[in-house]
C-alpha cells in the first residue's frame, strides 16, 4: 500500500508539472470552458428579437386586410415599415435589409372569409437568423388566430345575439406558461445543455493532449521508460486524473453556477446536487479522453477529434434533435457520449429543478460509462499507451546514439 501511494503521488506531482509547462493543456483546461460559454451566450443575446421590420403586399385593400395589418404591427414580434405595390417592390426592400419579411395579402380574402373560405396569407420570411424567422412566424400565427377567434365570435352573435358568454369572447383560453424558460429565449433554451457539452469536451481533449504529449516526448511521462522498474498502470491513472479533477474545479463552478448567473439563465436546481451530478460526467470524460489517447499519437492530432467530435456530439445530446427520434446505431452511439445523459439530466435540475433523484436514470447512465471507460481506459493504458511510450523512447535512444 505504501508503495502504491508512493507511485500514485509522484505521478501526480509529475503531471502537474507536466500540465503546467503545457500552454495547449491549460488551454483546454481553463481557456476553452472561460471563453467558449461567453462567446456562446452574447450571440444569442438579446434571447427574444422584437419589432422585426415587415413590408406588406395588400391586393384585397378591405377593411379586414387593414385590421389584419393593424394587429400584424401591434404585437411585439413584428413591425410593419410601409406597403408595396407588389411583390418584387418587396423583395428589393428585403435584399437591402430594410425588412426582414413579407406579409402578401391575396385579393379576394375579405370575400372568402365573408362566404365561410378560409383565409390565406402568405408570409415570406428571411431564414439568415432563426430568432427572426421565430419572431414573424409566431406574431403571424397568433394574430391569425386572434383573428379567427374575433369573425368567429362575431358570426355567433349574429344568429344567437343572446349568447354573450360566447359573443364575449373565447370560451376556452390558451394560456402558454413555458416551464423554467419564461421569456421563450432561445439562449435559455439551448446554453444549459451547451455548458456541459463545453465541460465535457474540455476535459476529453486536455486528457488526450497529455497522452499525445507523452508520445511527442515519451520521457515526460511519470515513469522512465528505459528503466526496468516502472509503477503501477493504475496508480499512474489515478495520479493524473488527481491533477485532472483539481484542474476542472474552477472551470466546473464556473460554467454550472457563474455562466447561468451572469446570463440570467434559468436556475431553479439545487447547486450541491448539481455538482454532484456531473461528478460522474467529469470522471467518464477523463476515461475517454484516456481511451482517445490510443489514438492520438501527436499533441496536435487532439485537434481531428475536436473538429470531428464537436458537431456529432452535439446533435447526439439530444440537445436539437430529440432522443426518441434517434434510431438504431446513432441510438447507441448517442448513449456512449457522457454528455448524452448529461444533457438531459442537466437541463431538469437546472431548468425545471428536478432534484437527483429524479434523474436518477440518467446520474445511474453516467456511472455506468465512468466504469466503461476507465475500464477501457486501463487497457489503453497498459496495452497501448505505455508500450507507445517505450517504444518512443527507445527510438529516441536509438537516434541519439547515433547521432
Amino acid at each position: 500500500m505504501k508503495k502504491f501511494l508512493r507511485q500514485y503521488w509522484n505521478a501526480f506531482l509529475h503531471e502537474f508539472r507536466l500540465v503546467k509547462g503545457d500552454v495547449g493543456v491549460l488551454i483546454f483546461f481553463f481557456l476553452l470552458p472561460l471563453a467558449y460559454p461567453i462567446v456562446y451566450s452574447l450571440i444569442y443575446n438579446p434571447e427574444l428579437v422584437r419589432d422585426v421590420p415587415l413590408v406588406i403586399v395588400d391586393h384585397d385593400r378591405t377593411a379586414l386586410s387593414r385590421e389584419l395589418v393593424r394587429r400584424m404591427d401591434a404585437c411585439q414580434g413584428a413591425h410593419v415599415i410601409g406597403y408595396a405595390a407588389d411583390l418584387p417592390e418587396a423583395r428589393r426592400a428585403m435584399d437591402e435589409q430594410k425588412a426582414f419579411g413579407i406579409l402578401e395579402i391575396p385579393s379576394g380574402f375579405d370575400r372568402d372569409v365573408a362566404a365561410g373560405i378560409q383565409g390565406k396569407a402568405v408570409m415570406y420570411c428571411d431564414m439568415s437568423l432563426l430568432l427572426r424567422y421565430r419572431g414573424l412566424l409566431v406574431s403571424a400565427t397568433d394574430v391569425m388566430q386572434d383573428l379567427g377567434a374575433t369573425i368567429t365570435t362575431e358570426r355567433v352573435d349574429r344568429i344567437a345575439p343572446l349568447a354573450e358568454t360566447i359573443a364575449g369572447g373565447d370560451l376556452l383560453p390558451i394560456h402558454n406558461i413555458q416551464m423554467g424558460n419564461i421569456e421563450g429565449g432561445f439562449d435559455s433554451f439551448v446554453m444549459p445543455g451547451i455548458l456541459i457539452l463545453i465541460l465535457q469536451q474540455a476535459l476529453v481533449l486536455a486528457v488526450a493532449m497529455c497522452g499525445g504529449a507523452k508520445r511527442d516526448d515519451p520521457f515526460k511521462a511519470a515513469f522512465d521508460p528505459l528503466g526496468k522498474e516502472r509503477p503501477s498502470v493504475l496508480a499512474d491513472m489515478l495520479g493524473q486524473t488527481g491533477v485532472y479533477l483539481v484542474m476542472a474545479i474552477v472551470p466546473a463552478i464556473y460554467i454550472v453556477h457563474y455562466v447561468p448567473l451572469m446570463f440570467r439563465f434559468p436556475m431553479a436546481g439545487d447547486p450541491l446536487q448539481e455538482f454532484l451530478f456531473i461528478t460522474p460526467l467529469v470522471l467518464s470524460a477523463i476515461g475517454l479522453g484516456y481511451v482517445l489517447q490510443a489514438f492520438v499519437r501527436e499533441r496536435e492530432s487532439v485537434f481531428v477529434i475536436w473538429v470531428v467530435t464537436s458537431v456529432v456530439f452535439l446533435f447526439l445530446s439530444g440537445l436539437t434533435w430529440p432522443p426518441y427520434a434517434i434510431k438504431g446505431f446513432w441510438r447507441v452511439l448517442s448513449d456512449c457520449v457522457p454528455a448524452t445523459p448529461g444533457v438531459q439530466g442537466f437541463i431538469r435540475m437546472n431548468t425545471n429543478g428536478a432534484s437527483l433523484a429524479q434523474v436518477r436514470a440518467e446520474y445511474f447512465h453516467l456511472w455506468i460509462l465512468t466504469c466503461a471507460y476507465w475500464a477501457a481506459g486501463y487497457l489503453v493504458q497498459r496495452f497501448v499507451q505505455r508500450p507507445g511510450i517505450i517504444a518512443a523512447a527507445r527510438e529516441q535512444a536509438a537516434a541519439a546514439r547515433e547521432a
